[in-house]
């Protein structure tokens, strides 16, 4: 009965508002995306799609706390025109931005957990494996925003994909700019820059410049 009450305050206009405007009805009856009263739908266009079984609280965005971060007025910002792709559970914590460009696409595997004051932000494809992570304010972001032209007037820096594969940990402060490819099994150093493909699975990568810090690891929640 105390979790049904608690349940039923989580179910918000917010939530509301987000299920009946991205899924047919008796999907979104069911409420499988949550979302706290602390997000800021900016705009909610595109397609939410979940390629797996639907639960209610598949996906949640904004909740959870840490102590580095004030929960109360953190607040998440939820900005889309294109895809957003969840393949599984999926835990979203406050203060997080996902922008998603027009005709960009965001795939989120299974498993997926991210924590407060991040950013995601994609033009054209941002894709994270399955059971992988990304701690505090970090930025993953496939596009330089502002074109660049060469001499002749052509634009050079298009945006180009992000892959990040399963089972890989993103530690806090961590940039992830175009074109980056990080092995499945990997961890990413705290306060890492990466700007290319990352070569090797099951390794720490760290430094400036970026290297393979330790090669063979496991690593776990």
């Amino acid at each position: 009965m105390i979790k049904a009450f608690k349940f039923l305050r989580r179910i918000n206009l917010k939530t509301i508002i987000f299920n009946f405007r991205y899924f047919p009805f008796k999907t979104a009856i069911k409420f499988p995306v949550l979302i706290s009263n602390n997000v800021f739908l900016h705009k909610t266009k595109g397609r939410v799609i979940i390629n797996a079984p639907i639960r209610t609280a598949l996906v949640q965005i904004g909740y959870g706390a840490i102590g580095i971060s004030d929960f109360k007025r953190s607040r998440a910002v939820w900005e889309v025109y294109g895809d957003v792709v969840f393949n599984g559970r999926a835990f979203i914590m406050h203060g997080c931005k996902i922008n998603v460009a027009e005709k960009a696409q965001l795939i989120f595997g299974d498993d997926f957990n991210m924590s407060t004051e991040c950013a995601i932000i994609a033009a054209k494809k941002i894709k994270i494996g399955n059971h992988s992570g990304i701690s505090w304010e970090s930025l993953v972001m496939d596009t330089d925003f502002h074109h660049i032209a060469d001499e002749t007037g052509e634009v050079f820096n298009h945006p180009k994909e992000i892959i990040i594969g399963d089972n890989v940990w993103i530690a806090c402060k961590c940039t992830i700019l175009k074109g980056a490819v990080i092995p499945s099994g990997s961890v990413v150093a705290a306060n890492s820059m990466v700007t290319k493909k990352l070569s090797g699975e099951n390794s720490i990568f760290g430094g400036n410049p970026m290297r393979v810090l330790k090669t063979d690891i496991k690593w776990w929640y």
